[in-house]
């Protein structure tokens, strides 16, 4: 029979280790490819000077990933949670740009 003082010391250990273990930073989430099915739908670019002006109306010069309110970086890369938490270009763009507050 297991007693309530080494269950907890068995429990708290293991259960650190799995936190640790299971959670992922954001310079470690996967960078998001232009082919993924929600960047395609959002129009993303890594590149925002390669967007087609005339499909999205709503570019504007200067708009960018590192300036978007869903940025979540201050590198070269950066978590969109729009994006599925990937990773993204901070010089990129997409249809949901929104100007950071």
């Amino acid at each position: 029979m297991t007693s309530r003082r080494q269950f907890i010391m068995t429990i708290v250990p293991a259960a650190a280790a799995l936190g640790a273990a299971t959670s992922v930073r954001a310079a470690d989430a996967a960078k998001v490819d232009e082919k993924d099915p929600a960047a395609v739908g959002l129009g993303y670019k890594h590149d925002a000077t390669k967007v087609d002006t005339k499909k999205y109306a709503t570019y504007k010069a200067g708009s960018t990933c590192g300036n978007c309110q869903f940025y979540q970086g201050k590198d070269a890369w950066g978590v969109c949670p729009l994006l599925g938490g990937k990773q993204v270009n901070a010089k990129g763009w997409c249809s949901a740009w929104a100007k950071k507050a």
